[in-house]
């Protein structure tokens, strides 16, 4: 065993042995130290480590939310809950945080990845001067596994040829099964294991839920590493993608909270604050924050649309309680492997505030508030489709009011840095042989780049200064350690700034200045930063920032402002950064983009593409040529397609004959069929579009040829004029996401498809450029 000397070098060096070799095994005394692989020091406990999605600090069940969470609620009372524990407030930059225990930018992660930028606090590229918590409890004899959600990859490097570096098992996840984007859908996900992509075994009509599925990974892995590696403790990284939107929940859920939130976000904001005060996890004296302007209140609501609203909110809240019960069967995994008493569990709440990104009516496919295409959504629109929300015939979020209400009792929601409802989130620490509280409250101010220092403590291991040869920047987190039997230590984390696309603030000894420079809500000021408004809370007597103190302590303001400077600066947060067109062009942003030009040629068996992976063809005529081999009697099935539910289109063969679909956000499929059958032996398929023009999300005239003979012609009246879903790949020979359409029925190409190419014609009229920006942002951050 190496000393905790050795350790802070990683790999820990071979030693080789001393002295001249002898020349005979058999004669003389020769004899060698055994081989004995890296491990940590005795009494290093396993480590568990939950992280939710888009879930506020007033959600769940634990904290005083209206969200049943019986597994949450059995690990804090045989545990601690901390209450004054904190993300970025948004999702990629949350999660490179969390794994290195560097501040967001200081490792690259400013914003999400699918807006990374050229400046160095901003590119999404993790520094090798900042391994991974993972990769420094592998090199120390750690098993690791990583399960659900990644949104660390940068998109040019989110690809099946790779790099994989910082892919989970480059860095340093042994095993990973999940998904690389910022979000999936829950029935039919862009799955990875490994760096091979896979599909479900099963669909959701035979109770396909990606939850359930990475929770079943995750007790198989537990099982083959407690029978295969019991020497070894393991580090499990749980990350699902619920509760971030699309809000799907397996049809036996569907109903759990039927009528329990038709009295609206108001009452349930003052019933969730109630039970906050009754539980502890804010003071007796704390006050409920107010209601920002342009967050109606539900009296304000028509009658027609509250039935519509309370129905998102009871979705909701199952979505929720049904990843409780997922994360349960990993907890009772690790009970039944006789291992939990010596398990670390770090359960985090959500990786920032609830999300106010489904706008104030909610949505019943996010890709259209995404888009700029909310306008369809009427209220007659949503009613119509009620019975939908939740399956896999929707694609949809919760209203703004419902994610303010899951932020209770705080200001914001997700992204808004500034203030606690963007940033606040519940954590919950089980440990019950190296913890002797029971059921305690913890109020130290902590951060979620503290979480791997912690790992660090309770294994008994240094922080590396050097990993692979390359010298690591210092870790910014304090270990948590020092708090679990000690209820009233001081705090050590005592200092944090806070910023994301320009909502900004800092935290110091109990004080906080904060600015909202950008909320989701309609009609807010656009304004330069040097003209926010700051404001400045003592969170020592006001502890949900309720009391504006920026005219009374002008002075105090000004030394907070002064040290967010000092922060800024120095973990590569400036400059700000609140562009929004700039940032959604990668060539403008900075960063690579691995399609480009008017021709691309693909090929069979290159896996489930991105889009970031293929040449955009929106708002602007393309062809889309396929090599096709047909068998003997015809052939059926998708030779290619892109998109899905949400919308998408495909190239595929019905009964022999060629058919183009366009699918219109799942609310119009424009189909056009060719007149005769693709004919036996190899041909070349062709749909042309030709786009109307005049600017974007217009429709266009299609034809479809065999070796450049017109067997068909018929109209798209209308396009998706940015992505068609995060998530939903391009797939060559097959549809193996949600489907582009039912049309068809088989899914695979019972001929053979040599090659797709797409092209954009010469002299074809590109419309992009006439997107407005805040539209171009949305859409980059549709996979927050």
């Amino acid at each position: 065993m190496s000393g905790a000397f050795e350790r802070v070098v990683l790999p820990v060096p071979e030693r080789r042995p001393a002295g001249p070799p002898a020349f005979d095994m058999q004669h003389g005394e020769v004899s060698f130290e055994p081989i004995r692989p890296p491990r940590p020091p005795a009494g290093a406990p396993n480590i568990l480590l939950v992280m939710l999605d888009d879930a506020g600090f007033g959600s769940s069940s634990a904290f005083g939310g209206p969200c049943r969470a019986p597994t949450f609620e059995r690990l804090a009372a045989n545990g601690l809950r901390y209450t004054r524990f904190h993300t970025t407030a948004m999702c990629s930059p949350t999660r490179q945080a969390l794994l290195t225990g560097r501040n967001h930018h200081a490792v690259g992660m400013g914003a999400v990845s699918d807006m990374a930028t050229a400046a160095p606090g901003y590119t999404s590229l993790r520094p090798n001067t900042a391994a991974t918590i993972a990769e420094v409890l592998r090199l120390n004899g750690y098993s690791t596994s990583q399960f659900g959600k990644c949104h660390e990859v940068p998109t040019w490097e989110w690809n099946p040829m790779g790099p994989f570096d910082r892919w989970p098992t480059g860095s340093e996840f042994e095993y990973f099964y999940g998904f690389i984007g910022g979000e999936t859908s829950q029935f039919y996900p862009s799955l990875v294991e490994g760096t091979t992509p896979v599909t479900p075994d099963r669909s959701p009509e035979a109770g396909y839920h990606l939850s359930e599925d990475i929770a079943d990974k995750a007790r198989c892995w537990l099982g083959q590493q407690r029978a295969l590696a019991p020497d070894k403790p393991f580090f499990l990284y749980f990350a699902p993608s619920a509760t971030h939107a699309p809000i799907h929940i397996p049809h036996h859920w569907l109903d759990r909270y039927a009528g329990e939130f038709d009295q609206g976000w108001d009452a349930v904001r003052e019933e969730t604050f109630a039970r906050q005060k009754r539980l502890g996890v804010v003071p007796p004296d704390a006050e409920l924050t107010a209601r920002h302007e342009g967050i109606p209140a539900w009296s304000e609501i028509p009658d027609g649309m509250k039935p519509v609203l309370a129905r998102q909110m009871e979705l909701y809240a199952a979505f929720l309680e049904h990843t409780d019960y997922c994360i349960g069967q990993v907890v009772d995994a690790v009970e039944e492997l006789g291992v939990l008493d010596d398990t670390l569990i770090l359960l985090i709440t959500g990786d920032n505030g609830a999300s106010g990104e489904g706008t104030v009516n909610g949505t019943w496919n996010e890709a259209l508030t995404m888009t700029g295409m909310s306008d369809i959504e009427t209220p007659e629109f949503l009613r119509d489709r009620l019975d939908t929300f939740g399956t896999p015939d929707s694609y949809p979020q919760y209203s703004l009011g419902w994610a303010h209400a899951m932020d209770t009792p705080y200001q914001w929601t997700k992204r808004i840095a500034s203030h606690w409802g963007g940033t606040r989130n519940g954590l919950i620490v089980h440990w019950p042989r190296g913890i002797t509280a029971r059921n305690e409250l913890r109020h130290q101010f902590h951060h979620v780049v503290d979480i791997a220092p912690t790992c660090l403590e309770v294994a008994g291991l240094p922080e590396p200064h050097t990993v692979h040869g390359i010298t690591q920047q210092p870790m910014a987190g304090v270990s948590m350690a020092y708090s679990f039997d000690a209820p009233d230590a001081p705090d050590r984390h005592e200092t944090q700034y806070f910023e994301i696309l320009g909502n900004r603030g800092i935290y110091h000894k109990g004080w906080t200045a904060c600015t909202a420079h950008a909320p989701p809500v309609p009609n807010w000021p656009d304004r330069d930063f040097d003209e926010d408004v700051w404001e400045l809370y003592d969170t020592t007597t006001d502890w949900t920032q309720a009391r504006d103190l920026a005219a009374e302590r002008p002075d105090k303001l000004a030394e907070l402002q002064r040290l967010f400077l000092i922060e800024a600066a120095t973990n590569e947060v400036l400059p700000l950064d609140d562009r929004a067109a700039e940032r959604a062009d990668p060539d403008r942003a900075g960063r690579p983009v691995l399609a480009r030009g008017n021709r691309q040629r693909l090929y069979p068996g290159i896996g489930r593409l991105n889009a970031f992976s293929v040449i955009n063809i929106k708002n602007k005529s393309h062809h889309v040529t396929a090599e096709v081999v047909v068998p003997a009697g015809g052939s059926e099935g998708v030779i290619v397609a892109q998109g899905g539910f949400p919308g998408g289109w495909a190239i595929y063969a019905k009964q022999g004959r060629p058919v183009y679909c366009y699918n219109f956000y799942g609310i119009d499929r424009f189909h056009v069929e060719g007149t005769e059958p693709l004919p036996e032996g190899t041909h070349h398929l062709r749909m042309e579009f030709d786009y109307d023009g005049g600017g974007v999300a217009k429709g266009g005239t299609v034809r479809l040829l065999i070796d450049d003979r017109q067997v068909g012609q018929g109209r798209v009246e209308r396009t998706q004029p940015l992505p068609f879903a995060s998530d939903e790949p391009f797939e060559i020979g097959c549809d193996q996401g949600s489907q582009v359409t039912p049309d068809y029925t088989v899914n695979e190409f019972t001929g053979k498809v040599n090659w797709v190419e797409i092209t954009i014609p010469e002299g074809a009229s590109d419309h992009d450029a006439e997107i407005p920006p805040e539209e171009r942002m949305r859409a980059a951050r549709i996979v927050e």
